[in-house]
């Protein structure tokens, strides 16, 4: 008798448990907050010092001070010339990084374990008592006037400027990192001083340590290193609500000589640590955050319109943005605005059907391990956790929670966020031919991409 085999449905596997090591909090005398979470098996820990102080926190007639200032500390201390900071670094097989963003400023220490004394020792000298040399702030300040220039030559860098200008308008979060030409020209290292002197300081200030070091000498290590440290404001400043971001208008700058458009779109989006995250998060991979999403199908996949277009949503602590980033041939600038909000369109008004959800969760629910899989990783997601209250759960939860969203959640999120109203659009390209396709995308304004050096 013929029997007759019978499928089974696979069952779908169970995540392997994500978990951090145990976090030790303690504080210095000088009053900054401390985070030591031991690990191996490597015998290598990584520091990583982050401030309040990111570019929000320039002055209005100084935008990218943060950033420069961020730079130039490791150029000097009253104890270390920069060639000794960098030979102290190098001998023992260190690494050391420094940069801001719109809410941080961040400085990070990745050394053997036998060194770090030496190396936080090193960091909070960096910290502490820069020396701001006169020669290494010249040469800063030409290096970064020089990088302005460079950048007319990167239409993307351009297109990305000309966005945050035109969004966030007078808003801390208007201006780019690390600053313009006009800004950076009338820096004197007086302001380098105030602005270390006034803006960094233990109070606002959180040193997150990971790898192979028992919290206890993480803690008596960062007390001598950061023993003495003085000034900072005593709290965190407000910023102003990120719920004012420009819609509705098309802004096109002009570089004659590009034979391709850059497009940007942008809208209103939500800060860092909002309920809306997951369900938005999942939404957008399906849309426009993977290489096989909606908007990679229908603009490259099908019309052959560019190279490249992803969607994304930015988070800052004080509001965010949903935007897409994309490029296409000069005669196909109108086209590609068409297509892409044609398909933010269909999501805004159905979400994402149950299984293109599904695979779009499975898909970044086997990526976020990657994330927590160095020292440096796991130091930044414990700082960022703790900064922005996420919650001692969030790696152990996250993809729990994004499996968890709902078809039904993604409607709701789409409806908020995917351009309710008519967005902003930014255009870089040759403004003869593009201004005329652009008609009935709302009022328009042509500015030299030289505005944005």
């Amino acid at each position: 008798m013929a029997t007759r085999a019978t499928s089974k449905k696979k069952a779908t596997p169970t995540p392997v448990a994500l978990t951090l090591p145990e976090v030790h909090e303690s504080t210095t005398s000088s009053g900054l907050k401390v985070l030591a979470a031991e690990r191996g098996p490597l015998p290598l820990v990584a520091a990583r010092l982050v401030i309040r102080a990111g570019s929000s926190t320039d002055p209005k007639d100084k935008h990218g001070l943060a950033d420069f200032t961020a730079r130039l500390m490791r150029r000097g201390t009253a104890k270390l010339s920069a060639d000794e900071i960098d030979e102290t670094i190098e001998f023992v097989g260190a690494s050391f990084s420094v940069g801001a963003n719109e809410d941080l400023l961040s400085l990070f220490v990745v050394t053997p374990a036998e060194h770090f004394p030496a190396m936080l020792s090193m960091l909070g000298q960096i910290v502490r008592e820069p020396a701001f040399p006169e020669r290494e702030f010249d040469m800063a300040k030409m290096r970064a006037l020089a990088g302005f220039a460079n950048d007319l030559d990167d239409p993307s860098v351009i297109a990305d400027r000309a966005l945050t200008r035109a969004l966030w308008g007078d808003h801390p979060y208007g201006h780019d990192v690390g600053g313009s030409t006009p800004h950076v020209l009338s820096f004197q290292r007086e302001d380098v001083v105030r602005f270390h002197r006034e803006r960094m300081g233990p109070r606002v200030a959180l040193l997150t340590v990971v790898g192979a070091v028992s919290p206890s000498q993480v803690r008596e290590e960062a007390e001598k290193a950061f023993a003495g440290w003085e000034g900072g404001p005593e709290s965190l400043a407000e910023l102003p609500p990120g719920d004012t971001v420009a819609t509705g208008r098309v802004l096109v700058v002009d570089k004659p000589e590009q034979t391709q458009s850059q497009v940007r779109i942008g809208g209103p989006g939500f800060r860092i640590g909002h309920a809306d995250y997951f369900p938005s998060t999942a939404m957008n991979i399906a849309l426009g955050g993977g290489f096989t999403s909606r908007l990679v199908n229908e603009v490259r996949v099908e019309r052959g319109l560019t190279y490249g277009i992803h969607s994304y949503f930015e988070t800052m602590s004080a509001g965010g943005v949903f935007g897409i980033s994309t490029f296409t041939k000069t005669d196909k600038t109108r086209e590609i605005i068409d297509v892409s909000l044609a398909e933010v369109a269909k999501v805004r008004e159905g979400g994402i059907p149950a299984a293109e959800l599904k695979k779009a969760q499975r898909y970044l629910a086997g990526l976020y391990p990657l994330r927590t899989e160095t020292n440096e990783s796991v130091a930044a997601v414990i700082s960022d956790m703790y900064l922005n209250a996420l919650g001692d759960d969030w790696v152990e939860k996250f993809r729990e929670r994004l499996l968890a969203v709902t078809s039904k959640q993604t409607v709701a999120v789409a409806s908020k966020y995917l351009f309710p109203k008519p967005p902003l659009i930014v255009v870089l390209g040759r403004a003869e031919e593009v201004k005329k396709q652009l008609k009935g995308l709302g009022p328009v304004t042509v500015v030299p991409a030289t505005d944005y050096q």
